[in-house]
This record gives C-alpha cells, structure tokens and sequence, in this order.
C-alpha cells in the first residue's frame, strides 16, 4: 500500500516567515517612500508569492504602481530576503517533533508553497528542515500554483506518493480551497497569515497546534 503523502504549506504554516517578510517588504516600498506596513497587514498581503505581495503593498498605501515598475522592485524585494535569509524566521513550535513522529510512522512529506523556488528552498535549507521532504514545489516550479490542485498533486507525484492518498496542511485559503478543488483532505493552522478565522476556510479539520498532528490523526483524515 503507498504511503500517504503529507504536504505542507511553508509561510505561516512550517515557519513563521512574518518578521523578515514585513521587513523586507518595508524595504522595498521604502524606495517609493511608502509608509511601512505592519505585521497586523501581512495576512492581507501574503499567500500568492512576492511579486503579488508588493502589489498589494502599494494598494494598501494606494499608491499606483504599473507593470513595468514591479520588476525593479521585486529584485529589491529578492536581494534583502536572499541576503538575511534565515534572519529571525524559525519553525512554529512542535513542528520538529510532528516531522519526527510522521516520518517514523512512513508517511512521505512534501511542502507546496507559493513562495518562488528560489527563496523556498534555501530557508529550508539554512533552517536544517531540507532533508525531512521528499520533495519541495514553490509557486514558480510548475506552470500552475495553489489555488490550482495540480499543484499539489505534481509535489505529491514528485515525491513518489499517489493522488488518493495526500493531506494538505496550510494556515490559508490557497491551501484550503487548493485541497477542497482536489477532493483533498486538509488540515488548517490558526497561527499564520490567514485573514479570516481559519474555522471559516472549510478544512476537513483544524489543529491549534504541531503536538496535535498525530499519526492516528493523518489515518483518519486520509482513510
């Protein structure tokens, strides 16, 4: 029998990105002498990569921005994440030991984010979080990105699980709805950058925290 492949979104789901995400962002927007945005703004920003991030930064501050300009800033954006990168970002407590436990138990994990590969991957890395994941999807490795399922079922194929047998796990609507347009069950985590309660989101179910992901929990979800 495969093994259930358990795929996990990155920003505010496996690590809580949110103080180098408002720092960088604030940088970048600096160049236009746009006020900063706050932590309590990242839920309404986030979610869809950093070139969107940037474009709902300067609609927040309603400031225009056109096409030709988004480049140049989101280089910005790239060489202050790239250069602090890990910077103050670290795992949300638990998650270690959930991983541990998952991986013991012979579930195959994975993360999908809409994060660029390029910023994805080297977090996990100098994070130490790499070597848990059978493979790592970001929003510009395939031609589609979450909300789309496929999506989740390419990261699921990459790590050699099968499409009747994934959990989607995320802190927003991307992840949630992405899971629900692929009959996907999902499990949604209160403490990212969602901007409405997670509860509202339709997952099949909802943890408060890593400790409650369980082996028997997974089973029953995916069974």
């Amino acid at each position: 029998m495969t093994a259930t492949t358990i795929v996990f979104d990155l920003d505010g789901t496996l690590i809580d990105t949110a103080p180098d995400l408002v720092e960088s962002l604030n940088h970048t927007i600096a160049a236009r002498d746009l006020d900063p945005v706050t932590y309590d703004d990242l839920t309404h920003l986030v979610g869809q990569g950093a070139r969107v991030m940037i474009q709902r930064a300067f609609a927040l501050r309603g400031a225009p921005l056109t096409e030709d300009e988004v480049p140049a800033l989101l280089d910005r954006f790239i060489d202050h994440y790239e250069a602090a990168m890990p910077g103050k970002s670290r795992p949300y407590p638990g998650l270690l030991d959930a991983l541990d436990r998952l991986r013991a138990a012979g579930f195959r994990l994975a993360v999908c984010t809409n994060k660029m590969e390029r910023l994805a991957l080297p977090l996990l890395e100098r994070l130490e979080l790499t070597d848990y994941f059978a493979a790592i999807a970001g929003g510009d490795t395939f031609a589609f990105r979450k909300p789309d399922p496929a999506h989740i079922l390419a990261i699921v194929e990459r790590a050699g699980g099968t499409a009747d047998k994934v959990l989607m796990i995320g802190d927003s609507i991307n992840d949630i709805l992405a899971a629900r347009n692929g009959n996907i069950p999902s499990i949604a985590v209160p403490f990212g950058y969602s901007d409405v309660p997670v509860e509202e989101l339709g997952a099949s179910h909802v943890i408060a925290h890593f400790d409650e992901l369980t082996v028997e929990l997974v089973e029953r979800l995916t069974r």
